[in-house]
């Protein structure tokens, strides 16, 4: 596991983590997990959005990902400009200084190879590929571990994306629609694994089996405008997705269903006060939520999910609720037909009330051959996470030989 001087690995993290993303921190945590339980010794830090959190929340070491402050305002005076253009500059030798510290930096998860929500090119792409260009200049290994990737019609970004695919020393992905884009881009994914989301590592609270009456229902909301290719449409992209869930959950309260709403990042919370608002039922309540490990629990608890964001998905489907996707990419299409619920897909550009409470509905009638479902395919993804994090020691930590399957992809919270 050392280096051949015996000093221990310096393990990076990297990523937009700590930013108020669940999913983002949710795969940090899963790989913290198993380099806590494989590699012991390994001196872990991170570059990262929110090195505040990440350090108060995760016990290690944190710097700034960007030099700019205001890196994700959007500068419109020639001072911002200015200083946003000098930030690019900074954070080249930045990273550069980072990545050479290390011996190894790990990308955790993350949709880190796409633009299905909008993306400009000199943000994350820019920092993704001065990474991997830095780990290729001083001989650092840079691992993309289990990431999401999907074709990109931005030129420059698409041109960021694949160079910091080609460049990167390890690359694993969270379904096969990522791996066939990257390929796509011309990137060669000769040897490139697919594995489970890493968030389905992570310990799991058990299911509570519906008795007596319907129980609640958990909503899970988010502050969608589409993605890169539907600016132009953004507001009223929004405006009807707000409109049809806002719609559903009304007619779940007035069934006299309790309604739960979640959310995933910090920006979804305007979202569910609007629906709260607009509703006006002691029925309808929103969680607050700060981890995965938070959602799910939630999760567990409830009767059916109906949810939005990844990795609430992820979430649901992790505890064995029956879940109904509303799907804005193809790999929410791709991640519930993998877990036997290709059914329960409901688009969330286009959220027809009437429609999904009919699916509801449906899902809820073969609620106990769903549970059975969900129950064989995370046997399934657990054994495949094993092998993901045992394919991660291999190509990373060769020194330290075979490992046994990652303990938390196999077992249940407490």
């Amino acid at each position: 596991m050392s280096p051949a001087d015996g000093t221990p690995v310096r393990v990076g993290v990297f990523g937009l983590l700590g930013s108020g993303n669940l999913g983002n921190d949710g795969s940090l945590e899963a790989v913290l997990g198993y380099l806590r339980a494989e590699h012991p010794e390994a001196v872990v830090d991170a570059l990262c959005g929110g090195p505040e959190a990440v350090t108060a929340r995760y016990r290690i070491p944190a710097t700034r990902l960007h030099w700019y402050r205001g890196e994700y305002r959007t500068a419109s005076r020639a001072g911002a400009v200015a200083a946003k253009g000098l930030g690019k500059l900074v954070d080249a030798f930045r990273t550069a200084a980072w990545v050479r510290r290390h011996d190894v930096v790990i990308v955790p998860g993350m949709g880190v190879l796409e633009a299905t929500l909008p993306l400009r090119p000199w943000g994350f792409p820019y920092a993704l590929f001065l990474l991997s260009a830095s780990g290729r200049l001083f001989g650092t290994r840079v691992a993309l571990v289990g990431v999401g990737a999907a074709a990109i019609r931005s030129r420059p970004t698409r041109a960021l994306v694949r160079w910091s695919a080609r460049l990167a020393a390890y690359r694993s992905y969270r379904d096969t629609l990522s791996r066939d884009a990257m390929r796509a881009m011309g990137v060669d994914t000769a040897h490139d694994e697919v594995h489970p989301d890493l968030a389905f590592a992570l310990p799991a609270p058990p299911a509570v089996a519906p008795q007596g009456p319907p129980g609640p229902v958990c909503v899970g909301v988010m502050a969608f405008h589409g993605g890169n290719d539907d600016r132009a449409r953004a507001e009223e992209i929004h405006r009807r997705y707000l409109d049809g869930t806002t719609r559903f959950v009304r007619a779940l309260a007035r069934e006299g269903r309790p309604v739960r709403l979640l959310t995933g990042d910090r920006v979804d919370a305007p979202v569910a006060g609007a629906i709260l608002a607009a509703v006006d039922s002691p029925l309808v309540t929103a969680a607050e939520t700060a981890s995965l490990a938070d959602l799910m629990r939630e999760m567990a608890a409830a009767d059916t999910v109906v949810a939005t964001r990844y990795h609430n998905l992820v979430c649901a489907l992790r505890v064995g609720t029956p879940t109904l996707a509303l799907s804005y990419a193809a790999k929410s299409d791709a991640l519930m037909a993998r877990m036997g619920l290709g059914a329960y897909c409901h688009p969330a550009r286009e959220v027809d009330a009437d429609r999904l409470l009919a699916q509801f509905r449906e899902l809820e009638r073969g609620s106990a051959e769903v549970r059975r479902t969900l129950t064989e395919r995370n046997l399934v993804t657990a054994r495949h996470l094993g092998h993901q994090f045992t394919a991660l020691t291999a190509a990373l930590f060769p020194a330290a030989g075979p490992t046994h399957p990652h303990p938390h992809a196999l077992r249940e919270a407490p």
